[in-house]
């Protein structure tokens, strides 16, 4: 073999071996596990960093569409970031429509490829939270006043938005006899105020709620006990 020949085929190895490394490093830069988080439609994008990346050494570089759309759309606030997470709830909001997200990074000047969410669609995959409580004691009986979880949206005229728009919420409570550690539901419906009656005097009692969607058989977390004694 000639020298030029060697020096063609070494030519050839090394652009052939760059492009592979090339390549690998596009590939073990990509965002990892990338995902949305719903809480009452507060839609995050969460990700991880891609293998050969740390936390603190990599920017990243958002888009999002709805589906069917074409065109990937910029996130302005999440363009270029550091942080592994990016608020979409406001290009998210058409909640019964469903939705794609898309991460990319940049580390030591290497881009990677995207690394793209599956379908979210915000009506079927938030969650919802338990209800906010609040008690009186009322002549032997105990008043609960429950308050649907709040959501991130506004009517047209600035006030928010129930829960309710959007969901058939049977709300159930339950109440916890602390002196013999017995527990029992008291109410399920889709009323927001409800009064436990017959209940013994000089007896501590603690109070918990959630809710339950019927259409989609989902339930939520419980709430955090609200606790009262009678006199």
């Amino acid at each position: 073999m000639t020298p030029k020949h060697c020096f063609l085929g070494f030519l050839i190895s090394f652009l052939l071996t760059g492009v592979v490394e090339t390549q690998s490093a596009h590939e073990s830069l990509m965002p990892q596990r990338v995902h949305f988080q719903s809480r009452n439609f507060h839609n995050i994008l969460h990700w991880q960093p891609g293998r050969a990346c740390t936390s603190n050494s990599s920017i990243y570089f958002v888009q999002y569409k709805m589906y069917g759309q074409r065109q990937w759309k910029n996130k302005e606030d999440c363009w270029g970031i550091l942080e592994s997470f990016c608020d979409l709830t406001n290009e998210t909001s058409d909640i019964q429509e469903p939705y794609y997200g898309r991460v990319r990074t940049i580390s030591a000047g290497i881009r990677s490829g995207w690394t793209m969410t599956q379908r979210f669609t915000p009506w079927w995959e938030t969650k919802i939270d338990p209800p906010v409580m609040n008690i009186t004691q009322v002549n032997g009986s105990l008043l609960v006043i429950l308050h649907a979880p709040g959501l991130p949206y506004r009517d047209q005229k600035g006030k928010n938005v129930s829960i309710e728009n959007y969901y058939e919420l049977v709300y159930r409570v339950f109440i916890i006899n602390n002196s013999i550690g017995k527990e029992q539901k008291v109410y399920e419906g889709a009323h927001r105020v409800v009064e436990i009656e017959v209940l013994a005097p000089h007896t501590a009692y603690c109070v918990v709620a959630e809710t339950y969607q019927p259409m989609l058989d989902k339930r939520s977390r419980r709430s955090e006990e609200k606790c009262v004694e009678l006199p």
